[in-house]
């Protein structure tokens, strides 16, 4: 159940014709009083005699009790409350009674004798709204301080004595949602979101991998928003903001956004904190990763600098040490997503783009993110968007499958963190993003992992013995699991290039499977394939003497990570 504390307004008048009106897309049927301060004020809905200025009149008399100049300007309180789309049908009679439990928990109407005037119009099966003067009986102000987390802690209530979904309560790091009127506009204007929503993505974009405010404020331009900066006296800047050049108001001039109005951590000051000199690496990648492959493309390339960034990351949330390195690991992650979700192939860029909005919200909490930890992440980010585009560019998909795999352990890693500190929306939108990589990593491995299974099979029996041997030394008790699986194939091949490349295949294996858990996993193999080509930089998947292979049209078994352990069960939410 969501309440909703709406501006307050100046007209009761105005507010009960829109309630008892067809509404802006003709979906209020029914309009009828459930509830009201004294159990007797008229319905304009229902009885024929009464009018709505009937109702305003009764609701605003302990108004005009006081001196004009006494009067508050803006005096309607306005409170909407829905329930779950999968939710029972409640009676008017319950509803009534919710109607009454929110005016008294929000202090409009306490049970003194003495509180506002309101009343309670539904006119749908799933929500009400809470129309009251702000001018109690006795001429004094109500006590509404604080009403909209006040009515949400009485939501939590009667959800559980109606039996409704508990809906995840918030930790005020959540951006600001976009109100009715906002997607109205947008669907008259045609489009898919709300201007708050749209300017709040393509700012995060930006954000991604710079590492100056000149740098940032230019994307913005470049992504085609007007952008308007504030400086102080003394020349620096204080702030910044956006907008759509076709969001306009009623005298046709441009709707803009302060950046910490779209989201707690877009403000300036908060950007900046992001930006920073240290050019070392992280610790977690000194000497595991000295040199990248020369002979593949830019955006191939880009993507092994992901991987390991990746991991390095992963290694940080394991280790369960730091929370502010934590945290911005996690925030860095989010700038990743966003990266691959611009430069990747088409296939896969829904499925990313969803992930990355997913994971915004698993980005942001009340743990103040230290950036320095997170360099190399950013770096991995910068260095995917001045790759360019994927697609056409030597990057057939290993590369974006080989990050993706790791991504998936991230966000899972990330879930767990945010779960261990009871972030709970946090921890189940990274959930959320990390079921939209594991769409995308089984389309960007279609390619990759046939080519493999194709050389797999295609490897003399004596040296397929032999990989197998060295499986059964290396994971004793994974073996024969590994060796009936589909991907078992892709993994000899893969082995086959380890030892080619003069690894000794036994401590590899047995190094890669030690280095995560591998029970969750659909795939151990899949798992196996990525961390072997990740570690050894082994070509992405296809010597030149095997890139003629002829395709195969099946779908390859889903990887790694990509079942989650059990953590803290996650309460239903809207």
């Amino acid at each position: 159940m969501i309440p909703s504390i709406h501006r307050q307004g100046t007209s009761t008048f105005g507010l009960l014709r829109y309630l008892y009106g067809k509404g802006t897309h003709e979906e209020h049927v029914d309009p009828h009083l459930v509830a009201s301060f004294d159990h007797m004020a008229p319905d304009p809905g229902r009885d024929p005699s009464a009018t709505k200025k009937d109702l305003a009149h009764i609701l605003d008399q302990p108004l005009h009790l006081l001196d004009e100049d006494q009067r508050p300007e803006k005096h309607v309180w306005h409170c909407s409350v829905r329930v779950a789309p999968d939710d029972p049908v409640l009676t008017d009679e319950q509803w009534g009674d919710i109607a009454r439990r929110i005016v008294a928990a929000t202090g409009i109407d306490p049970g003194d004798g003495a509180g506002c005037r309101w009343a309670a119009v539904r006119h749908a099966d799933d929500h009400i709204h809470i129309i009251a003067t702000l001018v109690r009986e006795d001429g004094r102000r109500p006590d509404h301080h604080r009403s909209g987390k006040r009515a949400q802690a009485e939501a939590r209530l009667i959800e559980a004595d109606y039996d409704l979904h508990r809906v995840t309560s918030g930790d005020g790091t959540a951006a600001k949602r976009t109100t009715s009127a906002e997607r109205h506009k947008a669907e008259r204007q045609g489009r898919d979101r709300a201007a708050r929503e749209e300017l709040r993505e393509t700012v995060r974009r930006a954000v991604a991998g710079a590492d100056s405010t000149d740098e940032f404020l230019g994307r913005l331009k470049d992504a085609g928003l007007l952008v308007r900066t504030r400086v102080l006296p003394f020349g620096d800047l204080k702030g910044y903001t956006v907008a759509l050049p076709g969001d306009r108001n009623g005298d046709k001039e441009p709707i803009f956004y302060a950046g910490s109005t779209l989201a707690p951590d877009l403000s300036l000051p908060r950007i900046q904190e992001r930006f920073t000199t240290d050019s070392a690496l992280p610790e977690a990648l000194d000497g595991e990763w000295s040199e990248r492959p020369t002979a593949l493309s830019a955006p191939a390339t880009a993507r092994r600098t992901a991987a390991h960034a990746a991991w390095a990351a992963l290694l940080v949330l394991d280790a369960n040490g730091d929370d502010g390195a934590a945290a911005a690991q996690i925030a860095a992650t989010g700038e990743v997503l966003d990266a691959l979700a611009k430069t990747s192939a088409l296939h896969t860029r829904d499925e990313l783009r969803q992930a990355a909005r997913e994971f915004e919200r698993a980005s942001r909490s009340h743990t103040r993110a230290e950036f320095r930890h997170a360099q190399g992440l950013r770096r991995a980010a910068r260095d995917l968007l001045y790759s360019g585009p994927a697609f056409g560019r030597g990057e057939d998909g290993a590369g974006t499958a080989m990050v993706l795999d790791t991504l998936i352990f991230l966000a899972i890693a990330a879930a767990h963190w945010h779960a261990q500190r009871q972030h709970v929306q946090q921890a189940e939108a990274a959930y959320r993003a990390a079921e939209h990589l594991r769409a995308a990593y089984r389309q960007a491995a279609v390619e990759p992992f046939t080519v493999l299974r194709e050389r797999g099979r295609r490897i003399a029996p004596s040296l397929r013995r032999h990989h197998a041997g060295t499986v059964r030394a290396a994971l004793p008790e994974l073996a024969e699991t590994v060796l009936a699986e589909p991907g078992w194939d892709a993994l000899a091949a893969t082995l086959t290039d380890a030892t080619q490349a003069g690894h000794n295949t036994q401590t590899l294996l047995a190094e890669a499977a030690a280095s995560r858990e591998l029970d969750t996993a659909d795939s151990i193999s899949d798992i196996l394939v990525w961390r072997l080509r990740r570690t050894t930089d082994l070509p992405d998947y296809a010597p030149a003497a095997a890139a003629t292979a002829k395709p195969q049209t099946t779908t390859p078994h889903r990887n790694a990570a990509h079942r989650p352990a059990p953590m803290t069960p996650r309460p239903h939410r809207r």
